[in-house]
Formats: structure tokens, sequence, C-alpha cells
């Protein structure tokens, strides 16, 4: 089992910057692929960005070239770096963990972009 804790969300202006954090508990954090997902209000929840326990990372088009994702296993952490972030980034963020047929998801971060 996986605890995950996300936490980096808030508010920022249009063209700003968030670092989010997603703590993971357990002692094999590494095999995890482990995901950032979104959701906006009245909308379905969706991939933003994922990295596998190897380091290949894929991401959504809408966030590509803005966004990156990236572990420090012996941190058990996965970060998503948010650079140039528009109104249509407002979510709620989801940080998951995946391996397997296991998935296991933190609570989410509102992230709201705003002028």
């Amino acid at each position: 089992q996986v605890q995950l804790v996300e936490s980096g969300g808030g508010l920022v202006q249009p063209g700003g910057s968030l670092r989010l954090s997603c703590a993971a508990s357990g002692s094999r954090f590494s095999i995890y692929t482990m995901g950032w997902y979104r959701q906006a209000p009245g909308k379905q929840r969706e991939l933003v960005a994922a990295i596998t326990n190897g380091g290949y990372t894929n991401y959504a088009g809408s966030v590509k070239g803005r966004f990156t994702i990236s572990r420090d296993n012996a941190k058990n952490t996965v970060y998503l770096q948010m650079n140039n972030l528009k109104p249509d980034d407002t979510a709620v963020y989801y940080c998951k963990a995946s391996w397997g047929r296991n998935d296991y998801w933190g609570q989410g971060t509102q992230v709201t972009v705003s002028s």
C-alpha cells in the first residue's frame, strides 16, 4: 500500500509558475509509475504527465513544453514543475502511483490560475 500527499498548489497569475510535490510513503517507491492528473469543475479527470520507474516521461499535448515531471527516488517524491500557467490549467491536481493492477491516489491540491 502507498499513501500519497500532494502539496504546492495555490493561486497564481497567468504566466506564472508553480511546483507541485507528491510525497509517497513506503519503501518501494522506485518501482511505481507516477502520474499527475487534473480535474477541472464539470470535466473528467485527465492525465497531465507521467514518469515510469525507468524515467521515461509522457505529457498531455496541452502542457508539453510548459510542464516537467520528475522524481527523486531517494526522497520518495515526484514533482510537477508548471511554467507559463494559463487559466485553463485551473483544476485540482492529483498524484497517482501505479504498479501492476494497483493504483493509489492522493487527495489532490488546488491550482488556480487567475489575474
